[in-house]
C-alpha cells in the first residue's frame, strides 16, 4: 500500500471542506494518505495515536491536531473503539483569495499556518473551545461556517498550550519512490516492532544495501533507523502504560524492549519521563 495524495474537492458553495465521522468501522481502515491542503483534526474522546511523517505519539482523551501540507499521516482513530465524534477540516492556504492571509488581522493565524508545518497538538482546554465551535459549524450555513472557521483558527493561533509534534522531516515533497519505500519501511515496523529487526531485512525490503539504507533513511527522516524503531516502541508502551495491572517489565517486553534497563533509558530519552512517572501523570489526567 503506497503512501496515496488524497483528493479533496470542496463541498458546493464552500471554499473548504468540513466532515463529521461517527461510524468506528470507518475509523478502523487504514489510510497512510498525504495533501496539499492543512487539516484540521479534532477527535472528541477516546484513546489512539498520532503517526504523522517520522513522528509517533499517543494520545489519552481526544484530540485537537493541525496539520500543514503534504505531512504523510495515518487517519488518528484506526485503533479506536470508543463512541467518539470526529471533525476534519480542509483547507488550502488561499481558501479566502491570495492576499487574505497578507491582511493585518490575520498575522496571528498566519504565524499558525507556518507552525503547522511542522504538525501541531493542541491542548485539553484549546480542543473543548475547539469542539464547541466545531459542533456549531456543522449546523451552520455556508457564510456561518465561514465565521467558525475563522474563529477556531484564531483560538488556535493565539493559545501558547500546544506541542510542535515536528514531523516536518517527511513533508512528501518527494517522489513516488521514495512514498513507497517509506510505506513498505512502516508496515514492516508495524508488524515486527515486538522483535529485532535486522537492518540488512530492511534494506532488502527496498532494495539498497544497509550502508545506503541507513544513509537513505536519515536523510528523509532526519534520524535513525533504530531511532525510528524505538520511537515506535515507546509509542506502544504507552499506551500500554494505561492498563495499572501490567507491570513496567511486562510493558516493555510487550513493547520490543528483552532488557527493562534499556526500556526505562529510551522512555526517558524520547518522553522526558521514566515510565513510571509517564503512567503517574496518566493516571491524574484519566481521574
Amino acid at each position: 500500500m503506497k503512501a496515496s495524495l488524497e483528493n479533496i474537492i470542496p463541498g458546493f458553495g464552500s471554499s473548504f471542506t468540513l466532515r463529521k465521522f461517527t461510524d468506528i468501522v470507518y475509523c478502523r481502515k487504514p489510510s497512510w494518505h498525504f495533501h496539499p491542503e492543512y487539516e484540521i483534526v479534532y477527535i472528541s474522546n477516546g484513546r489512539g495515536k498520532r503517526h504523522i511523517g517520522g513522528h509517533i505519539s499517543f494520545y489519552e482523551d481526544g484530540d485537537l491536531i493541525f496539520l500543514g501540507p503534504n505531512l504523510p499521516h495515518f487517519g488518528f482513530t484506526e485503533e479506536l473503539n470508543e463512541e467518539h465524534v470526529e471533525y476534519v477540516i480542509q483547507l488550502k492556504e488561499d481558501f479566502l483569495g491570495k492576499d487574505f492571509l497578507q491582511k493585518p488581522e490575520m498575522k496571528a493565524i498566519k504565524q499558525l499556518l507556518e507552525r503547522s508545518k511542522n504538525g501541531i497538538s493542541f491542548s485539553s482546554s484549546t480542543k473543548k473551545l475547539v469542539g464547541k465551535e466545531l459542533s456549531s459549524m456543522y449546523k451552520a450555513d455556508p457564510f456561518g461556517r465561514l465565521i467558525h472557521l475563522l474563529s477556531i483558527l484564531q483560538i488556535m493561533a493565539l493559545t501558547e498550550d500546544y506541542q510542535t509534534l515536528n514531523a516536518n522531516g517527511l513533508s512528501f515533497e518527494v517522489n513516488g519512490q521514495d512514498q513507497e519505500r517509506m510505506e513498505i519501511i512502516y508496515q514492516l515496523v508495524e508488524s515486527n516492532f515486538q522483535q529485532q529487526i535486522p537492518l540488512e531485512q530492511v534494506a532488502k525490503e527496498i532494495n539498497m544495501t544497509v550502508p545506503a539504507f541507513c544513509r537513505y533513511f536519515k536523510k528523509l527522516t532526519s534520524k535513525t533507523f533504530t531511532r525510528f524503531v524505538n520511537e515506535f516502541r515507546i509509542a506502544h508502551a504507552s499506551q500500554m502504560l494505561a492498563d495499572e495491572h501490567l507491570s513496567i517489565a511486562n510493558v516493555s517486553y510487550e513493547s520490543g524492549f528483552n532488557n527493562l534497563s534499556h526500556f526505562n533509558k529510551q522512555f526517558k530519552i524520547i518522553t522526558g519521563l521514566s515510565p513510571r512517572e509517564y503512567r503517574k501523570n496518566l493516571t491524574t489526567l484519566i481521574n
